[in-house]
């Protein structure tokens, strides 16, 4: 019988777990950069050293110009990947580029019947491509999946019908191993979808049985977690069997499924939002009296139409340069009958309906989803984090003990995890709507408002600003950083920005 004493046995392990290691690096290695929608399975995790300051001439390696487009960039080696879209055309795009010197090197143009509509804020090239080190697959409304080799040859393609919703079908496809995940929520069709990534055959294909409505955005981006794919879906966030599409198990939350979730330890959390979740974006209606006293410009003791305010059902308080930003109150809904004068039990009548309505939204909030749970999950079983100040689009960030989120206005909130409780609540100086979701590297949170500020944040209880930069154009894309390089996509061009060597 043959033995190993202490010293060999520790020699061995140590050449085993280098095997393995070896092993998981090369498969690594096999893998894109940022293969998709907030890199590696979403997490919003950036590798490398980043510069803190950084803008047009300051640390800037490159700039190329494009098409308009509002998709977050994907790496594979050294080719980075967005869509555009063409109005005139009509036609949607992939566009590959050099990563370190941003030089274009093909572009696949798809020529479409009709481009996608939507949210004044939405764009028909607002789905994030995803890539791995065989291949590239986009998905546009207008169109439906392509997948493309590295060069930019056609693979497979799955045309769809053109979606119709009211903010727009941004939703962003993934690949998993050898397949590929799409989540589709729109009127004209509404499941969750799985292809074979080499041939583009469906393997699955789950229905979803919760009505779509004008509410629902459905943008999420879909996350695995071990043999589980996870996907925050309209009203729910659902776990399925990857191989099967099964469903794992549904939690229900009054949400329009518009982040993606992140991994937290043995939890999915997920910023769950709807239009009237929070009291913030329920402004108070004025009483009858306060009406009369701040618009009764005739003093009759009235309003009429030309003297009634705007007045909200719902509103976002922060962000208000942002298109259609809420709900408000039409004068026909105030004077029912017509006569061009607004009593008090007229507005009476009109306000009891309309907080009747308000009544009907249930409150939203962060989540924490035990990963293992089973069938329906109980209310109880799901951790509240935060019923305030939650973002309608951007996702939150892990950094291993906090959550970071941030909404419009720059409103940051960084969460204990596992005391569950809020650490602070703070301002990033970035003003206005925040579209694009929050990244961490090295150390430091970069958050990005709509308007080209970019904030760079110490990570941890400090929130201290160790910087905050100015792109001078709009950003809605959320960037992409790899071995320290931030690219940064504006309404015109995309940047990559490095720490200078100088």
């Amino acid at each position: 019988m043959i033995t190993l004493s202490a010293i060999n046995r520790d020699a061995f392990l140590s050449a085993f777990c280098g095997i393995i290691l070896t092993g998981l690096t090369l498969a690594a290695s096999l893998q894109a950069d940022w293969p998709q929608f907030r890199g590696n399975n979403s997490d919003g995790i950036g590798t490398g050293s980043p510069p803190i300051e950084f803008g047009p001439g300051k640390n800037e390696l490159w700039k190329t110009s494009l098409p308009s487009g509002h998709s977050s960039p994907c790496i594979s080696g050294d080719r980075i990947f967005v869509t555009t879209y063409n109005n005139d055309t009509p036609a949607v795009a992939v566009v590959c580029m050099n990563r370190m010197t941003g030089e274009i090197l093909w572009e696949k143009s798809i020529r479409v019947e009709k481009l996608e509509k939507g949210h004044p804020s939405f764009n028909p090239a607002s789905s994030s491509p995803c890539c791995d080190d065989q291949c590239i697959i986009a998905y546009f409304g207008s169109h439906g999946l392509i997948c493309l080799d590295l060069d930019g040859n056609q693979l497979w393609e799955k045309e769809l019908p053109l979606t119709k919703s009211f903010s727009g079908n941004a939703t962003s496809p993934m690949i998993a191993g050898d397949n590929v995940i799409l989540y589709r929520g729109n009127y004209v069709d509404h499941y969750l979808v799985c292809f074979d990534k080499q041939t583009g055959e469906q393997r699955w294909h789950v229905p979803q049985k919760e009505k779509f409505t004008g509410e629902m955005a459905c943008t999420a981006c879909p996350i695995i977690a071990g043999d589980k794919l996870i996907c925050h879906t309209a009203r729910s966030v659902q776990a399925f069997d990857i191989k099967t599409g099964q469903t794992v198990w549904t939690a229900k939350c009054a949400t329009t499924a518009t982040s993606t979730p992140v991994l937290a330890g043995d939890e999915v959390i997920v910023a769950a939002w709807n239009k009237l979740g929070e009291p913030d974006l329920r402004p108070p209606f004025p009483t009858f009296d306060e009406l009369i006293a701040k618009h009764d410009k005739n003093q009759n003791q009235l309003i009429e139409k030309n003297e009634f305010p705007k007045l909200w059902i719902f509103h976002r308080p922060e962000g208000i340069e942002a298109a259609m930003n809420g709900a408000p109150v039409s004068w026909k809904h105030a004077n029912k009958n017509g006569d061009a004068k607004l009593t008090r039990e007229e507005w009476k009548k009109a306000v009891d309906e309309l907080e009747r309505f308000r009544e009907g939204y249930e409150t939203h909030g962060l989540l924490a989803i035990p990963i293992d749970s089973q069938g329906f999950v109980a209310a109880d079983q799901v951790r509240s984090l935060l019923t305030d100040g939650i973002p309608e689009v951007p996702s939150p960030v892990f950094d291993g003990t906090h959550i970071y989120l941030v909404k419009n206005g720059g409103l940051l909130t960084c969460i204990d995890l596992a005391k569950g409780e809020r650490v602070y609540r703070t301002r990033t100086r970035g003003k206005g709507t925040h579209y694009a979701s929050p990244l961490i590297a090295d150390g430091k949170l970069y958050t990005f408002a709509g308007n080209g500020q970019i904030s760079v944040i110490e990570l941890g209880t400090s929130h201290r600003i160790l910087a905050q930069n100015e792109m001078q154009d709009g950003v809605y894309a959320t960037p992409a950083i790899v071995d320290g390089i931030i690219y940064v996509r504006t309404h015109s061009a995309l940047h990559a920005f490095q720490e200078s060597k100088d």
